[in-house]
């Protein structure tokens, strides 16, 4: 018998780096960005959206995203986000910062 398996707790900031890699792939909207952030963990993090609307608009007043109204493939009319220059500027750093933590965890864990 399997089991669903709890989501996993994000750290502070990864959610907006998600979001920010999601957008990098192409627009779409807020149910849209979570179902390819839990398909693309294979369903480790799944969203609410509690946590993502909040952290859509912070990316938004930062800049580092926009929107813009839609219909989407069922006719209905949504708020597509996409990502900006500077959006894309900011998740190339925070993947090398992610890339670095993870890197220095992963040292220390492999540590005898």
């Amino acid at each position: 018998m399997t089991r669903a398996m709890a989501s996993e707790p994000l750290l502070p900031g990864t959610l907006e780096m998600l979001i920010l890699k999601t957008l990098s792939l192409e627009s779409m909207h807020g149910w849209g960005i979570m179902e390819r952030i839990e398909q693309m963990s294979r369903g480790v993090f799944t969203l609410n959206q509690g946590s993502l609307y909040p952290a859509l608009e912070r990316a938004q007043r930062a800049g580092y995203v926009k929107s813009e109204w839609r219909v989407t493939e069922n006719s209905r009319r949504a708020r597509y986000y996409l990502i900006t220059r500077s959006g894309l500027a900011r998740l190339e750093a925070e993947h090398r910062a992610w890339a670095r933590s993870s890197d220095a965890v992963n040292l220390i864990l492999r540590s005898v």
